[in-house]
């Protein structure tokens, strides 16, 4: 299943829904939104700096990705980041994908 970083942080409402709730019951928010689509939550971390919360998602598929990123984002109280993660066999097998490409000004 592929795996997603999904960086946020909290805006607006979303700090003092944090500070009412505290940290545990918004790590298992986000694992019943992930399992509620066949995923699962790898890792949960909170953080300092510009980002709020870290982590690790397995999913589905790219659009399940989205959609569960645009439900979280669309509560307008966490902004989001997603990466999709490779893992080094699928790096390995993209370093062998030929193709005829031009660079710029090549």
């Amino acid at each position: 299943m592929p795996k997603y970083l999904v960086q946020a942080s909290y805006i607006g409402d979303g700090v003092q829904g944090l500070r009412k709730e505290g940290g545990s019951a918004r790590r298992a928010a986000v694992e019943k939104a992930c399992s509620s689509v066949g995923g699962k939550l790898d890792a949960f971390y909170y953080a300092f700096g510009d980002t709020d919360v870290v982590t690790v998602i397995d999913l589905p598929d790219n659009a399940t990705a989205a959609g569960v990123v645009l439900l979280i984002a669309a509560s307008g109280k966490v902004d989001i980041k997603t990466t999709v993660l490779l893992t080094p066999e699928e790096v390995d097998a993209a370093v062998k994908v030929g193709g005829d490409y031009r660079p710029p000004g090549g």
